[in-house]
């Protein structure tokens, strides 16, 4: 390990761990190896499960940091006068959780009213480590000449802003609202708006502090509310709720809350995607409502009846089917007004099991963060390695190099609306929706999405009859005829290809609600294949917990012969390559080497042969066992003098029901995030999706389509 950050708090409410996670995110981004510990844990009242810090880098990152001493351990230390015994465990804490990193991102401990010695304690583990203090400041109720104070107050514990030691700080929650102003009103408590953009330049310019040329300000991450929206399942525990119906309290999330003290008809206009209606339990017509708003597609975050009081039983029966559609409904004892205060008291930390608001916290923190210039002082700026968090900030980097417009046949779906919009406000692709206007406008607003001017969209039947003729002229060895083509082209899927296929759009995503047959299918008969392909193969992006990997072919080809296995793994390892991943291709068998016998070890054998005899500037060995191709270990004993085992980055199945098979058991059983299906050998790029995908997994397959129309381009 080559070089230790040590992460310390100007006060409490920093967010301080979101910061330490979202470094190591963009560090990660970077390629670089990293590594993080929290040598002392300090828990807060609300925290009964495991240390939050240690619990949230392993579910997210998958490092596996050494369990912390406690705090009461620490002050016990101190108090018998064994501090330096206490900073032997720190560090040993510290190196223990390195393994290989060459960064080590250390969680330091936030002060607290009248505990002076916190202090003493971050100081002693940044000394001990030899490490380069990093402060995390945020405004909270301070001026911005109080916080330019505290910032020089924390410095000071460790030598001030001038010491060689303390290089800079980054500011959380930019933006945020003062927590002394936020109040209860009597019938609504309104979203918070995300804060104005502030540049670094204006904050070193209102803040002295910064002006030494050493002391850095290292990021500036901006309030961001829907970063703190807690699920309804939090919102239950705090107000010690009872569960009327479950629905979806584990993923709905709370983003607005709406206190109705008013009639039906006057707070209507409230009832929105991620609102949390709080209400008397006796007022049936505010229940009908949500119940009808939920009815008509909109992921109301829940129902919270107040008073003790609950609708009678028909009303309950009537709504039985709006519970259906996900809606949590709880109880409380406390009145309307009551539960609106302990709302308005909740906690904004993310809770340890919360993994999925940690992700997009940390991507937050990430992209606010100049990683790059840590990086460069800890001397290990090369990319060593593609980790998942850098594959990812790749596909989106090249994709917004590439610039490209992908038809999305699925217009209308939530989905792949949220996914457009998304791509299309952060510059990934130029997004073009295939649908009724109206409807894709009513299905944004029920789902709280705001659709960017830029994003287009497309009635299909307005704009099928420029395609019928070149459709025709395409299909005419197979008797296509206008009445027919004009039939298939009422197909969203059939209208997009044939779109890609005369250029008006770049790539094609679909699969969100389709078969894999519906969207493939025109692909075949429009697009077809490129002249070096013989046939399409599919390729998913595995993102292991160390590093990005390719499976394929898990999609497409049932049992390929020996020469199409041979043409699958060529395609595989290109598209490692044009997607950063140095292709070391294992050709995977149910034995290694020359051990087994039979025709489909001797399949896998002669396709690697013909693959070898193509592409002599691909690295491919094989048959290889899986553990052999992965493990270096099993390598050593099973195949010592193969260039790709233990090492492969490439695994090409012998047949789909090996490579499907495989690829779901290590997604599922190791929780592990698969981008594709990829759709390799087309002329132009179309690409299915798995109809569980989530909204992220539409996004990054967007982006791969776009990077390869761009490659397309440039080979043509």
């Amino acid at each position: 390990m080559k070089y230790t950050y040590f992460m310390s708090a100007t006060s409490a409410g920093v967010g301080l761990t979101s910061v330490c996670l979202g470094l190591v995110r963009a560090l990660e981004q970077l390629g670089v190896r990293v590594a993080f510990c929290k040598p002392i844990a300090q828990q807060s009242n609300l925290d009964s499960g495991p240390e939050r810090s240690t619990h949230l880098i392993n579910k997210t990152l998958g490092l596996n940091p050494a369990k912390p001493v406690t705090l009461a351990y620490a002050q016990q230390q101190l108090a018998l006068g064994q501090s330096d015994r206490l900073m032997e465990e720190v560090i040993s804490i510290s190196q223990a959780s390195v393994e290989e990193a060459d960064v080590l991102i250390v969680e330091g401990l936030v002060s607290v009213i009248d505990e002076n010695y916190i202090a003493e304690l971050n100081r002693n583990m940044a000394k001990a480590m030899d490490a380069d203090v990093i402060l995390v400041a945020a405004k909270n109720n301070d001026s911005t000449a109080q916080l330019n104070e505290r910032i020089k107050m924390s410095a000071s514990i460790y030598g001030g802003i001038d010491h060689k030691k303390v290089i800079g700080c980054i500011l959380n929650k930019v933006g945020a609202p003062n927590p002394d102003n936020q109040q209860v009103v009597a019938e609504e408590i309104p979203q918070q708006r995300q804060a104005e953009a502030m540049s670094s330049e204006q904050v070193i310019q209102s803040m002295p502090v910064f002006s030494p040329a050493k002391f850095e300000l290292i990021g500036l991450v901006h309030w961001n509310p829907l970063l703190v929206a807690p699920r309804t399942l939090d919102v239950s525990h705090h107000l010690q709720a009872s569960v009327i119906n479950e629905g979806h309290i584990e993923s709905r999330r709370v983003q607005s809350i709406t206190v109705c003290a008013r009639t039906m008809q006057n707070m209507l206009h409230t009832l929105k995607s991620g609102t949390l209606v709080v209400t008397p339990g006796d007022r049936d017509d505010i229940l009908i409502a949500a119940c009808m708003a939920a009815l008509n597609g909109v992921p109301l975050a829940g129902i919270v009846f107040t008073g003790d009081l609950m609708p009678g039983a028909p009303v309950l029966d009537m709504c039985r089917s709006a519970f259906a559609t996900g809606l949590p409904v709880i109880s409380v004892k406390n009145n309307t007004f009551g539960t609106a205060q302990l709302l308005n008291s909740m906690s904004t930390e993310v809770p340890a099991d919360d993994v999925d608001r940690m992700e997009s916290v940390m991507d937050a923190v990430a992209s606010s963060i100049n990683a790059t210039y840590l990086a460069q002082k800890a001397e290990v700026v090369e990319e060593r390695r593609l980790s998942p968090p850098a594959f990812r900030h790749l596909l989106v980097q090249q994709a917004r190099l590439a610039n490209k417009r992908i038809i999305l046949p699925e217009g209308n779906e939530p989905r792949t609306i949220r996914a457009a919009a998304i791509c299309q406000e952060k510059g990934i692709a130029s997004c073009v929706l295939l649908g009724d206007k109206e409807e894709i406008l009513r299905v944004a607003a029920s789902h709280d999405i705001v659709l960017p001017e830029a994003l287009e969209i497309i009635n299909p039947r307005q704009a099928l009859q420029p395609y019928i003729e070149p459709m025709v002229k395409l299909r005419e060895h197979k008797g296509l005829t206008n009445p027919m083509a004009e039939a298939q082209l009422e197909d969203p899927n059939v209208l997009g290809t044939m779109m890609l296929a005369e250029d008006d759009v770049d790539g094609l995503v679909s699969g969100a609600v389709s078969t894999t047959a519906n969207t493939v299918r025109p692909a075949l008969q429009l697009i077809k294949t490129r002249p070096d392909a013989s046939l399409v193969s599919s390729v998913f992006f595995m993102l292991l917990p160390d590093q990005a990997v390719v499976y394929g072919d898990c999609a497409i080809n049932p049992d390929p012969n020996a020469e199409q296995l041979a043409d699958i793994a060529i395609q595989s390892g290109d598209s490692a390559k044009a997607f950063g991943i140095e292709p070391r291709i294992a050709m995977i068998s149910y034995s290694t080497g020359k051990s087994g016998s039979g025709s489909d070890v001797e399949k896998v054998r002669e396709a690697t042969r013909i693959a070898k005899e193509r592409r002599p500037d691909l690295l491919i060995d094989g048959p290889l066992q899986y553990d052999a191709a992965s493990t270096p270990s099993v390598a050593a004993s099973k195949a010592p003098n193969s260039p790709v085992a233990g090492k492969a980055t490439v695994f090409v199945f012998p047949d789909l029901n090996t490579g499907n098979t495989t690829y779901k058991a290590v997604q599922r059983s190791a929780n592990v995030v698969s981008i594709g299906p990829m759709l390799q050998g087309l002329r132009k790029p179309v690409n299915d999706l798995s109809r569980g995908a989530l909204v992220e997994d539409i996004v990054y397959t967007i982006a791969l389509t776009a990077i390869q129309a761009g490659q397309i381009e440039s080979q043509s």
